[in-house]
């Protein structure tokens, strides 16, 4: 890595984790088990199973392999360790183990140890016995009986390099009461926990122990080795009793059945299970292949407690179950076994996803191709729905069947991928690239299986690029070579081809009339081509190779990536570019069109996913990932987006909010960006579906700006800016006198001829008679004396308030009146004119006819003043005109009359410079709509 890509990568790192604006983290899919030993716990007559994905765990019905619970956090660091003990299951994560009941975390306990790893569990009575890899074994129990866990730490012992070396195992023999059996990779050492002292240790074993399981039978244990034998090791006698040599392959895991049949299962390092009659001492089947080698074979496999039914897992993201069927023998001599059957699977990419697809349009099923040569539909509604597609050929034409061969294998890597729902049950409806093929082939997705046609390329190039017509009748393959040819996807029959490329075809798309087609290669040239009488309509010649390509069918737009790092956007109607998005720092690995075609989401090398927006041609947003994405798909209503990420066996799935709010199309940079956590199989670790609608306080991803944009007051210091008021308000202020004349009332007011009987009563009799009737309490006349006394004070003080003159510090002003004042002091109006902007309209014609007009006409002159203060700040330009104009309606003959008084003239001839620079501009206005009228008309 280059130094620049170091620090880009630091950058990254120290970014905060904010989330994308448009996109939210949602779930992830195809994720079953990553090789940890999976645990069953039991309920009664139920089992479940607890597998690892991670860092969260899943949680199984045994019985149909449904999924009931996930885990509702993700833990600190990768789980290590999982154990089963009827309601609560027991995960171990670095130096902590957390005791989960439905998923939920209720305890969690932490080592002293902040370096160690915890590798195994083993929980028994009231104690539960952790290892680490730093070969400690700590011992905790339970605080009281009615607790249902242990959580007090009990005490801890050290195994010696002398005593065997790592710990491989730890077990719990029946009937052993507070005995522990700590396993090593060279012998077997019996503890006694409550005291903490070691009560036996076997001599060392001849091979290395790989692993060990505690037989149905008192004192047995089952211990497997690396060179492929199996040991039955009697523990109270202190020596083995029987060997096994079942595989030469290492074994990895042991499990013995107890619904009363004497068989063992043993799995190997190479993927084999092997069964055993224990009665009989012969092997009575052998699986081949269970999982698959190249991960690790299998890791662990478990009967069911009394049921004839083996559930297996492996690091190849499966989980297995096979059912004994009962014998057919009729007698009661030799018993036939018959060999296991498969009974049901989870399952999913044991590699990272290649190519992926929505496979309808309603966002149900997800089409992935992997690595790993195999083909998944991964349901989004229920997990037990994902299928894996079969690869077995069809039949031939004459009746006989295409065989391959157990040695070929499945078919290549899929490097390319394209399905239509069009003809759904009719005929096939998805294509495959492989790599290394000269063919493409066809799938039925109703089938669930691969399809009857092969096509071929015809110039013996590998097939690169495919696609299907809109109408499902037309499959196109493009070749390494430069050619495309186009079969009947019915008959399998071809039908054209086409000749203009130079090197490999990277894209070809036909729009929704088939009338049009369109293709692209690593020449650099996008061809336009007449479906229908095909011939070649023209070619546009690009800057750089072409590496993929995306049609939108509604708009007629596609996009296509180049190697200059760019996504060039062209019109198929006009065969011109339109948009050229610059921005990625390194190659793009894939992008597609939202559904209404506004958007283009992106993903790069450089760990970003980005979205831009067409209309305006800039990115509205983008992250930073942690784990590069190769794949971005949207979904065809809009709600999901998936992605496929270099490392990581599952398919991502985000949800939009944009179907449920408004998205800033407000242009961001890179330094804007922030980091991103990936989806995770926790249950609280993403965002509900409906994040978008709801503005949650929790959720991770801070929606800071969503959807508001603050406009500015004013663009330039320099140019004229109107108010941001209503529009109405200037025409209200210019016009308010015809308003008021409107307004008057034609006829006075009529009082009544006759008024009520309740109100005839006039007088003092009227106050008497209701305060009787209301109850009030009656007043002397000393009290109404003194009353009328105080009343009479208070005019009086009034009248003597009033005879002050309202102006001045002496005097009652109102606040647009001090404002006024103070502004004249400081020689600044700032605080007046925005008061002045604020006020209603009938406010506003008040305080102006409250102006004093006597002399020496100071208030008039300071509002001049402050209007031509607010014109030289080029904001308000027609509400500060529309005020002037007001003025001189109002007190209009008094500033005539008195023109020449020197605090007047001054500030009308400073109104008069401000409008110079206006003037000019109205002249110029003017010129021009004067020439353009002269041109228009001539």
């Amino acid at each position: 890595m280059t130094e620049l890509g170091k620090r880009r990568k630091l950058e990254n790192l120290r970014k905060p984790v904010q989330g994308s604006k448009v996109f939210s983290p949602f779930r992830v899919v195809g994720n079953v088990s990553n090789g940890l030993p999976f645990a069953v716990g039991t309920l009664g007559s139920t089992y479940y199973i607890v597998s690892s994905v991670g860092k969260s765990f899943q949680i199984y019905d045994a019985n149909n392999l449904h999924l009931l619970f996930v885990s509702e956090e993700e833990t600190s660091s990768s789980i290590t360790a999982l154990a089963a003990h009827f309601h609560y299951v027991y995960a171990a994560f670095g130096n902590c183990v957390g005791v989960y009941k439905r998923g939920i975390q209720e305890f969690l306990i932490e080592l002293e140890s902040n370096t160690a790893t915890i590798r195994n569990i083993c929980v028994f009575g009231d104690y539960m016995c952790l290892s680490t890899d730093e070969n400690v074994v700590y011992v905790y129990k339970k605080n009281s009986r009615k607790d249902n866990f242990s959580t007090e730490f009990y005490t801890k012992f050290q195994i010696t390099e002398l005593q065997g070396g790592d710990i491989v195992s730890l077990k719990h023999l029946a009937t052993y009461l507070n005995k522990l059996i700590v396993v090593t990779k060279n012998n077997i050492l019996l503890f006694n926990i409550r005291s903490g002292k070691l009560l036996y240790t076997s001599t060392d074993f001849p091979d290395q122990i790989s692993a060990v399981e505690c037989a149905p039978v008192l004192d047995i244990l089952a211990v497997g080795t690396t060179t492929g034998e199996v040991l039955m090791f009697n523990v109270r006698k202190g020596r083995t009793i029987r060997t096994l040599k079942l595989t030469t392959a290492a074994v990895s895991t042991i499990s013995f059945r107890t619904d009363g049949s004497p068989h063992l299962c043993v799995g190997t390092s190479t993927g084999d299970l092997i069964f055993y009659d224990l009665n009989r001492k012969t092997r009575i089947h052998v699986m081949k292949g269970v999982h698959s080698e190249s991960y690790g074979g299998v890791t662990h496999t478990s009967f069911l407690n009394g049921q004839p039914i083996v559930v297996t897992s492996g690091a190849d993201n499966t989980l297995k179950e096979f059912v004994f069927d009962p014998s057919l023998s009729q007698n009661e001599g030799e018993v036939v076994v018959q060999p296991p059957r498969f009974l049901r699977g989870r399952g999913g990419h044991s590699l990272p996803p290649s190519c992926i697809a929505f496979a309808d349009d309603e966002s149900h099923f997800i089409l992935s191709a992997s690595r790993d040569r195999s083909l998944w539909g991964f349901s989004l509604r229920k997990d037990a729905q994902s299928h894996e597609l079969s690869q077995r050929l069809q039949k031939k034409q004459d009746g006989g069947e295409t065989r391959r061969s157990h040695n070929e294998g499945k078919f290549p890597e899929i490097i390319a991928m394209t399905i239509e729902n069009s003809r759904l049950g009719d005929w096939e409806n998805v294509i495959t690239a492989h790599k290394g093929e000269k063919s493409a082939r066809t799938w039925d997705m109703r089938a669930k299986r691969v399809g009857r046609w092969t096509f071929d390329t015809i110039d013996g190039g590998f097939a690169k690029s495919v696609a299907l017509s809109h109408c499902g009748n037309f499959g196109f393959v493009g070749s390494s070579n430069g050619s495309i040819v186009i079969y009947n996807m019915q008959s399998g029959i071809l039908r054209k081809q086409y000749k203009l490329h130079k090197r490999s075809v990277t894209g070809i798309a036909l729009d929704g009339m088939n009338r049009k087609m369109v293709s692209c290669g690593l020449d650099g040239v996008v061809g336009f081509y007449d479906f229908n009488k095909s011939s070649l309509l023209g070619k546009l010649q690009l800057d750089a190779p072409i590496t993929s390509m995306v049609y939108h069918n509604s708009s007629d737009l596609f996009a296509v990536a180049l190697d200059n790092l760019s996504i060039v956007v062209i019109d198929a109607v006009t065969q011109r570019i339109v948009r050229q998005l610059w921005g990625h720092s390194n190659r793009i690995t894939s992008f597609d069109f939202s559904q209404d075609g506004r958007w283009i989401v992106s993903a790069s090398l450089d760990s970003t996913l980005r979205t831009w927006d067409l209309p305006t041609g800039g990115c509205i947003d983008g992250v930073v990932l942690d784990n590069v994405a190769t794949n971005v798909k949207m979904s065809a209503n809009g709600d999901y987006l998936a992605t496929t990420h270099v490392s990581g066996n599952g398919v991502c799935i985000w949800t939009n909010r944009a179907q449920f709010k408004a998205i800033p199309i407000r242009n961001i940079d890179e330094d804007q960006f922030a980091r991103a956590t990936l989806p995770n199989a926790s249950a609280t670790g993403n965002s509900s579906m409906l994040a978008g609608a709801l503005d949650d306080e929790d959720v991770t991803v801070k929606e800071q700006h969503l959807g508001e944009y603050e406009s500015v007051d004013q663009i330039d210091k320099d140019m004229l800016t109107l108010s941001l008021g209503p529009r109405n308000k200037v025409n209200t202020l210019l016009n308010l006198n015809t308003i008021k004349k409107r307004s008057k009332p034609i006829e006075p007011p009529k009082k009544p001829e006759q008024a009520p009987f309740f109100l005839r009563l006039a007088g003092a009799g009227v106050g008497d008679d209701a305060s009787g009737r209301e109850g009030i309490a009656y007043e002397t006349p000393e009290q109404i004396q003194e009353k009328q006394l105080k009343e009479s004070a208070k005019v009086s003080a009034e009248d003597r308030l009033n005879a002050f003159k309202p102006s001045g510090r002496m005097g009652f002003e109102s606040k647009f009146t001090r404002l006024l004042r103070e502004g004249n002091e400081k020689a600044n109006y700032t605080e007046f004119l925005a008061e002045l902007v604020a006020l209603p309209v009938n406010a506003i014609d008040l305080e102006i006819r409250s102006l004093n007009a006597f002399e020496p006409f100071t208030e008039i002159v300071w509002f001049i003043e402050s209007l031509t203060e607010g014109l030289n700040t080029k904001q308000n330009f027609e509400l500060y005109e529309a005020f002037m104009s007001l003025l001189f309606k109002i007190h209009g003959d008094v500033i005539h009359g008195n023109n020449s008084n020197v605090g007047i003239s001054a500030a009308l001839k400073e109104w008069a410079n401000s409008h110079k620079h206006n003037d000019k501009l109205d002249e110029l206005v003017k010129y021009c709509s004067g020439v353009i009228n002269f041109v228009s008309t001539s």
